[in-house]
C-alpha cells in the first residue's frame, strides 16, 4: 500500500480480491500457493526485502505461471531494477502482466516500452515525495521539535507534552535499573503494580529497554540517528542520570553479545584521568585489571599512557565509601544534593549559550549538517563531564542498608555475593569522581597519593 497521504489507499485484502475478478474475467485459475503477498512493504524502498516478490519471481522462472495479476503494475514494482528482473526471467516463458485497468504482455518490445515508463514515473514519484519527507524532517529538527511516530511512555502523542503519572515511572524504571535491578525484574514490578505500557499491553524486558534507551525522555534531539542537541520539550530524566544508563547499558549488552560476564571494574564512570580530564576505563592489558586513560589509543601529542592497578585504587576508594557510610544517617527519602558550583554552572551555561548559536547558524545554512555535529559535539562532551555530576536519586533507595554502624557488614555482604552493579551504584552516588594523578613512587611500589576523590555535597 503507498504511503498514508497518497490519494490511494487500497489495502492489500482489497487488492487480492480485485486481482481475482480479474482472473474470472479472464477464465484463469489461481492455485493457493500462487498468491503472493508482501503486506507492509514498500516496492519502492531500494533496501526492503519482498518475500512474497522472490516467490513470484521464482515462480516465474520454473514455469509454474503464465500470467501475472496485480492491483496496478506500481504495487509490484516502482524500480527500473525490479522491472528488468521480471523481464529477464518472464522473457522465455511469454508472461503478460495484467493490471486492474490494463494488461501487458512481457514478451511484447512495445509492451516492455511502456513498461518501462510507467515504472521510471512510479519511481520518479517516490523520489519526490521522499524528499518532501526528508524535507519536512529537517525543518522539524530545525525547529527543535520531534519526529512524528509511536507515542513514546511519558509524552503524549505530539512528544511535546509530559504526562505526569507516566514521567513518574520513567523515573522509577531509571532508579531501579541504576540500582541494579535488570529490565525484567523492573517489568515484574510494574505488571505487578498494574501499569500498563502505552499500548495497553503488560511490561516485557524489551518494553522496559526502549524506556531506558528513549533519548527524547533525556530532552535529546535526534537526527537521523544523531544526536543534534537539546529539543524544545521538556525532560524527564536529567542528563547526567541518561548518561550513567547509557555506560551500565553497555557493560550488560557486552555480557549478551560475549555470552560470558566480562571483568567488572568496580569504578567504571568514577576515574577521570587528572592530566587529560577524560575518563580511565578497564583494560586487562598486560595481566592484572587496571584503569587506563581513554586517549591511550591516539595516535597524536594528545595520547596519554596513564594507567593505575585497580585491585590498588578499587580497595581505597571503597574503604573511603565504607567509612562514609559508618556516619550518614539518612532520614526520609533525602536526594543527592549533585549540585554544580558556581563555576561550572556559568561553564554550562556559556557552552549551552554555544550550542544554540551552532543550532542558528545550521538553520540559517551557515553550517552543513556535518561540521554541526562535529562542533556540537565538541561542546557537549564538555557539558557532560559536567552534569554527570547532577545524577538525582532517592537516598532511601540507593544505600538501603547499607549507613549507620552495619555499613562494612553490609559492604562485605555485596562483595561475597559478587554484586558489583551495586556496589558501584553506590560508590557513584557518593562520589562526583575519583581523580589520578601521576605516580612518583618508586617502581614496584603502589603510590597511594595520586588518588584524589571528590564527593557529592549529601
Amino acid at each position: 500500500m503507498s504511503h498514508v497521504k497518497d490519494d490511494d489507499q487500497t489495502g492489500v485484502d482489497r487488492q487480492e480480491r480485485i486481482a481475482r475478478e480479474v482472473a474470472g474475467r479472464l477464465g484463469l485459475v489461481v492455485q493457493a500457493r500462487h498468491v503472493f503477498v508482501d503486506n507492509n512493504r514498500s516496492a519502492w524502498r531500494r533496501s526492503r526485502k519482498r518475500k512474497g516478490w522472490d516467490e513470484l519471481l521464482a515462480a516465474v522462472q520454473a514455469g509454474e505461471v503464465r500470467h501475472v495479476i496485480a492491483y496496478h503494475p506500481d504495487r509490484l514494482m516502482r524500480q527500473p531494477r525490479d522491472l528488468e528482473e521480471l523481464l529477464a526471467v518472464a522473457e522465455e516463458r511469454s508472461v503478460t502482466l495484467h493490471g486492474e485497468a490494463n494488461n501487458r504482455d512481457l514478451a511484447d518490445p512495445d509492451d516492455r516500452f511502456i513498461l518501462r515508463i510507467e515504472v521510471a514515473h512510479a519511481c520518479r514519484s517516490s523520489d519526490d515525495t521522499s524528499r518532501r519527507l526528508k524535507s519536512a524532517m529537517v525543518d522539524r529538527a530545525g525547529d527543535g521539535l520531534p519526529h512524528p511516530g509511536q507515542r513514546r511512555y511519558g509524552y503524549s502523542p505530539d512528544g511535546m507534552t509530559v504526562i505526569p503519572a507516566e514521567a513518574e515511572v520513567v523515573k522509577e524504571v531509571f532508579a531501579a535499573y541504576l540500582d541494579g535491578t535488570d529490565a525484567a525484574a523492573i517489568a515484574r514490578q510494574l505488571n505487578a503494580r498494574g501499569v500498563p505500557t502505552t499500548q495497553g499491553k503488560v511490561w516485557q524486558a524489551d518494553s522496559v529497554l526502549s524506556v531506558l534507551d528513549s533519548r527524547h525522555a533525556a530532552g535529546i534531539q535526534v537526527f537521523r540517528g544523531q544526536e543534534i542537541g537539546r529539543g524544545s520539550w521538556p525532560a524527564v530524566i536529567d542528563p547526567g542520570t541518561w548518561a550513567e544508563v547509557r555506560d551500565r547499558r553497555a557493560v550488560r549488552a557486552a555480557v549478551w553479545a560475549t555470552g560470558r560476564q566480562p571483568t567488572f571494574y568496580l569504578l567504571r564512570g568514577l576515574l577521570t584521568c587528572r592530566r587529560c580530564g577524560v575518563r580511565m576505563s578497564g583494560s586487562a592489558t598486560g595481566g592484572s585489571p587496571s584503569y587506563a586513560c581513554s586517549r591511550r589509543r591516539r595516535q597524536d601529542q594528545a595520547r596519554c599512557v596513564r594507567r593505575v592497578t585497580a585491585r590498588y585504587v578499587d580497595e581505597f576508594v571503597a574503604e573511603a565509601a565504607v567509612a562514609l557510610l559508618a556516619d550518614l544517617q539518612p532520614a526520609g527519602p533525602a536526594q543527592a544534593a549533585g549540585g554544580l558550583s558556581e563555576a561550572d554552572q556559568a561553564a554550562v551555561a556559556a557552552d549551552e549559550a554555544e550550542l544554540a548559536e551552532l543550532k542558528e547558524m545550521w538553520q540559517a545554512r551557515e553550517l552543513s549538517t556535518r561540521e554541526y555535529r562535529q562542533m556540537r559535539r565538541t561542546v557537549e562532551d564538555r557539558v557532560k563531564k559536567l552534569q554527570r555530576k547532577t545524577v538525582v536519586r532517592p537516598a532511601a533507595e540507593v544505600l538501603d542498608g547499607m549507613v549507620g554502624p552495619g555499613a562494612r557488614a553490609a559492604w562485605d555482604r555485596l562483595k561475597a555475593a559478587g554484586d558489583y552493579p551495586r556496589m558501584n551504584a553506590i560508590l557513584r552516588f557518593l562520589f562526583a569522581a575519583v581523580l589520578i594523578e601521576e605516580s612518583r613512587a618508586p617502581a614496584g611500589e603502589f603510590d597511594y597519593s595520586r588518588i584524589e576523590i571528590e564527593p557529592n555535597p549529601l
